[in-house]
């Protein structure tokens, strides 16, 4: 057996090309899940710019793991058992990075009919890196509406669903959140409402995990006076918030959001909060992001549902103090 300079068993030839095409494996596996979501998912480029910029990374690291794997090769390495388990561990961490990062892909915008036939001629739509914003051609508003989008959906799949509140007078502020996470930035739509001085009546709203991002948001922010719910309900309790009007729109046959959660929602909303059900809706039916795992099977058509979103949006944010 070869034996280092300081008494240490280098690895047998066997287990160092083991060693080497494991390695091989976890820098392929970075950099391809890293191309394959920047370059297969216009989601990305186009939402948030922490997503890209860290995919940027793991394929610039992947890159440079493989590049320096290909020069040190046949380069024999002394190896103790402690640095052997650790290198296997490090490896197990990468595969688990991409694993996490393509978890993070989101779920695309796929346009609807209304998106196909053409924008709307009355609403201007305007886009950052960290924000959608859809204001009324008409007249000038001071109506906004800051919306945060569920967990790793496309900020522009809630276009066509809050569209009816834009024809309404409102100017809807569409949150990219940074890795399609609100969580990472709940306190995210105060940016969005520092940018529209102009607004001086303010409301927020989510979807799923977007909800609970603005339920949040509403209960520490007394200047916002209505908050609105797509398939989502708070984590903490709202009925000490005054001043606050709430609407919960849901869908019966939503397998995530489902009706008995909704339901369970009630403890923690105000007694005046206003519940609307779309019978038949799902989770996916408040955005137009295709269909999303572990959801309900539907029993209405994805436009007839969001028509019943946005009536009962529009109805909503017209009660609102300084809407009339």
């Amino acid at each position: 057996m070869e034996t280092s300079p300081a008494g240490q068993a280098s690895a047998p030839p066997r287990k160092r090309t083991a060693l080497f095409w494991a390695s091989a494996a976890c820098a392929a596996a970075l950099m391809g899940v890293a191309l394959w979501m920047l370059a297969g998912n216009p989601a990305v480029l186009g939402g948030h710019p922490l997503l890209p910029g860290i995919l940027l990374a793991a394929s610039a690291a992947g890159a440079a793991w493989a590049a320096l794997l290909s020069l040190r090769r046949d380069v024999p390495r002394p190896r103790s058992r402690v640095r052997a388990i650790g290198g296997w561990a490090g490896r197990l961490a990468v595969l688990a990075l991409a694993a996490g990062l393509a978890w993070l892909n989101p779920f695309a915008y796929q346009p609807g009919p209304t998106a196909e036939a053409g924008p709307a001629s009355d609403l201007t739509v305007t886009e950052t890196d960290t924000a959608i914003t859809m204001a009324p051609d008409a007249a000038r508003t001071t109506k906004g509406l800051v919306f945060y989008p569920g967990a790793r959906v496309d900020a522009r799949a809630y276009r066509d669903v809050l569209a009816p509140a834009v024809g309404a007078g409102y100017r809807v502020v569409i949150l990219k959140e940074p890795l399609g996470l609100s969580l990472l930035d709940g306190n995210q739509a105060r940016s969005a409402i520092e940018d529209n001085p102009d607004i001086t009546t303010w409301a927020v709203g989510g979807h799923s995990l977007g909800g609970v991002s603005a339920s949040s948001f509403a209960l520490a922010n007394t200047d916002i006076t209505g908050l609105v719910l797509y398939a989502s309900y708070p984590v903490e309790s709202l009925r000490g918030r005054t001043g606050l009007s709430v609407l919960s729109v849901s869908g019966t046959k939503d397998g995530l959001s489902t009706p008995d959660k909704i339901q369970a929602s009630r403890e923690l909303l105000p007694p005046d909060t206003e519940f609307a059900a779309v019978q038949g809706g799902v989770h996916a039916f408040f955005g137009d992001y295709g269909d999303q795992p572990g959801d309900g099977e539907p029993g209405i058509s994805r436009s007839a549902a969001q028509q019943q979103i946005g009536t009962a949006t529009v109805s909503f944010l017209g009660q609102l103090p300084g809407s009339r």
